[in-house]
């Protein structure tokens, strides 16, 4: 993918400062099962970092173990936003 891309939707996304135009723009841009992936990514996260264990993550949102193990990878070796953004 094209940094570029990346950088345009970034801006675009920080520009959103009202929730239900957030919203409408994730159901513009994204398809019922990505933007559902990813609500579902950002909970896994929330959990994990609350000190969840990941079975029980798992069991909670009903995902795989290995869902739940690419959110804990990310928390711990990914670019740090979720560590910054979710507290």
């Amino acid at each position: 993918m094209s940094k570029k891309y990346i950088d345009e939707l970034s801006l675009v996304i920080t520009k959103i400062r009202d929730k239900r135009l957030a919203k409408a723009f994730l159901q513009n841009i994204l398809t019922p099962s990505e933007l559902d992936e990813i609500s579902t990514r950002l909970q896994i996260v929330k959990l994990l970092k609350k000190g969840i264990p990941q079975r029980n993550v798992a069991k909670k949102l009903n995902v795989s173990i290995g869902t739940v193990g690419r959110g804990a990878r990310e928390l711990k070796y990914g670019a740090h936003g979720f560590n910054k953004i979710i507290v």
